[in-house]
């Protein structure tokens, strides 16, 4: 928040546009750290409050809700995932391949970093020019509200 505050002046005066990075643990705070879920949810709230501000001086602000993505935190075996298959009393290989059936997630599969990344991009460009103040969920189906 602080640096989207500090850019803001800028931002402003080039009519830009801003994409938060959050979580689909915003919306469902299970299997988290403490603090994580409700750090992101603040973000999304953020980023919805901030469009309304800033959208009558032409600057869009999104946010984008990533859910288990196949980056390093995941496939890294020293990282988080590798901790939780240790704790788990698993493989790392097998934690990887069983996660989204134990996460619900429709797709099958993780998320790729580059999906996460084409739709900040899209989100940033001006072919998404009157998308203001949305929560875009990227998470293969995982989240099951409407």
């Amino acid at each position: 928040m602080r640096t989207t505050r500090a850019a803001l002046p800028s931002i402003l005066d080039r009519r830009g546009a801003i994409v938060n990075v959050s979580s689909g643990n915003a919306r469902t705070p299970t299997g988290s750290p403490v603090g994580y879920a409700e750090a992101k949810a603040a973000l999304t709230v953020f980023g919805k409050r901030l469009s309304e501000e800033l959208a009558p001086r032409g600057v869009r602000v999104n946010t984008v809700s990533p859910g288990v993505v196949a980056g390093p935190l995941w496939t890294d075996p020293d990282g988080f995932g590798g901790k939780v298959a240790a704790a788990s009393g698993l493989g790392h290989g097998d934690l990887l391949a069983g996660l989204p059936g134990r996460m619900g997630i429709a797709s099958g599969r993780l998320t790729e970093p580059a999906e996460v990344a084409d739709l900040v991009v899209f989100l940033l460009s001006d072919r998404a020019a009157d998308i203001h103040g949305a929560d875009h969920v990227v998470d293969g189906g995982t989240l099951k509200t409407v």
